[in-house]
């Protein structure tokens, strides 16, 4: 047996792990089969169609376990295998079940000089886990995360694959907490760049909830 078979370098998955959604809730309605197969029209190849319908499973069951990717490569009429790579590649799809609000942490090299670990660290404290770990209340998972292209506002975060939070201070991300535990979402935030200010008026997007100007970033405690 091959050497990476006997310690592999990753855990390697279950054959035949436990079910983690009841079988009588584990299907799409017909609705939903419309629309994936709205999602294959658009492609030359169902596989094509494989990051929509992934999306479309996550926000109906919450996280993406193997038998929800099982049903997506059914729909699809696609290997599992396939599914399964592209599922796994992807820290965006949720395989194990997550808190209500995942809180994705930049520490990439921009978000990092500029603080990133210390809000990362910030929020092991104030939330009392450790990154990739729930609040024992289901309301918060913490993660660490590669770079969210969001380096010019550093240090970020994004909440639930969905907004951002920019230019984060220990002051900000206690507001963040408070307003995620009475339910609210941070808004779309459109961030404007000096030249963008100066010379196109702002130049921001028309759906912006919030806007805020180019700050000087922070530099890390370690760094200092």
């Amino acid at each position: 047996m091959a050497d990476f078979v006997k310690k592999p370098v990753v855990p390697l998955p279950e054959l035949h792990p436990e079910p983690q959604i009841p079988a009588d809730q584990l299907f799409f309605t017909e609705e939903e089969k419309a629309k994936i197969a709205r999602f294959k029209e658009q492609y030359l190849e169902p596989a094509g169609a494989v990051m929509k319908t992934l999306w479309l499973a996550q926000e109906k069951f919450g996280f993406l376990p193997p038998e929800v990717l099982q049903l997506v490569a059914d729909e699809l009429g696609i290997p599992y295998a396939q599914v399964y790579g592209v599922a796994t590649f992807y820290t965006q799809y949720y395989k194990e079940r997550k808190g209500k609000y995942v809180l994705d942490v930049c520490t990439c090299f921009t978000c990092q000089v500029c603080g990133g670990y210390d809000i990362l660290h910030y929020l092991e404290e104030k939330l009392g886990i450790h990154k990739g770990e729930t609040t024992p209340d289901g309301l918060f998972t913490l993660q660490e995360v590669e770079c969210l292209g969001a380096c010019g506002s550093a240090p970020v975060l994004q909440v639930s694959n969905g907004p951002y939070v920019h230019n984060l201070t220990p002051e900000k991300v206690d507001q963040l907490l408070e307003d995620l535990k009475q339910g609210k979402l941070p808004p779309f935030v459109s961030l404007t760049l000096p030249q963008d200010e100066a010379e196109l008026g702002g130049n921001r997007r028309s759906d912006a909830e919030a806007v805020e100007s180019y700050q000087t970033p922070p530099v890390a405690h370690h760094t200092r």
